[in-house]
């Protein structure tokens, strides 16, 4: 075989061979990239109750700015209470973890039950996950806040909300559901229809109904955000059935 024609394969081969090297090198640093730059595996593909919470602002306090917007219209958020918040006096003698108390939430009734000892103590209405799905499971409250923002939804798409001061809000979770993915339940004021799916995926009810809760639940509240903890797990929360479509 003349010595041209060898030549030309050979030149031919690293050129191939060098391709391949930069291909190979390219795939890796993409690889490493992403590794570095996107989220953890169970935080992708993944959306929220609310952006906001998921998760930036857990003080629990009082802001100043009240006005907020809710599918278009502008609402304002309930104004402080007059007096500092009461701690609740029904806490069960020796029952610190609070596991003699149970909240059920029926998607298909669109109402939340509260149990103590297996005694039905509380019964109300709920506005649960219309533009959202709800979660269904058994999971426990892990924060409670006595007042938070809420953020989220699409202007595009016409439910777009900025909700200040959100009131008595208990935020939930289990393995599926991870803390940051902003899950509730809360008082809202911008709407009044309860009974009927009217959320993003929390569990919306009257102030005055979701307040009662908010005392009777664990952890014991005593300021303004309330951290559950090993000592004093939150409360359990089942939540089943099918909401309904309006």
């Amino acid at each position: 075989m003349p010595r041209k024609i060898i030549k030309r394969k050979k030149a031919r081969g690293l050129l191939y061979h060098k391709k391949r090297l930069i291909l190979v090198f390219s795939l890796a640093l993409f690889s490493l990239v992403a590794l570095l730059f996107l989220p953890p595996k169970d935080k992708q593909n993944t959306d929220c109750a609310n952006s906001l919470s998921c998760i930036s602002n857990l003080t629990g306090n009082y802001t100043d700015s009240n006005s907020g917007e809710f599918e278009g219209r502008i609402v304002n958020g309930p104004p402080i209470a007059a007096k500092p918040y009461k701690v609740a006096t029904n806490q069960v003698l020796g029952d610190a973890t609070g596991d003699s108390k149970r909240i059920y939430v029926d998607l298909s009734k669109q109402r939340l039950y509260a149990f103590e000892n297996n005694n039905l103590i509380h019964e109300f209405p709920v506005s649960t996950g219309k533009y959202g799905t709800t979660p269904t499971g058994d999971f426990r409250i892990w924060i409670k806040l006595r007042y938070t923002r809420m953020k989220g939804g699409s202007k595009e798409l016409g439910t777009y909300y900025d909700l200040p001061n959100v009131p008595y809000t208990m935020y939930f979770y289990n393995e599926a559901i991870p803390k940051y993915r902003g899950y509730g339940i809360h008082g809202a004021y911008w709407h009044n229809n309860f009974g009927q799916p009217m959320s993003h995926g929390c569990i919306n009810m009257r102030e005055a109904d979701v307040a009662k809760i908010y005392e009777w639940a664990h952890p014991p509240s005593t300021n303004s955000v309330t951290h559950a903890t090993k000592e004093s797990p939150g409360t359990l929360i089942t939540i089943y059935g099918v909401a309904p479509k309006n």
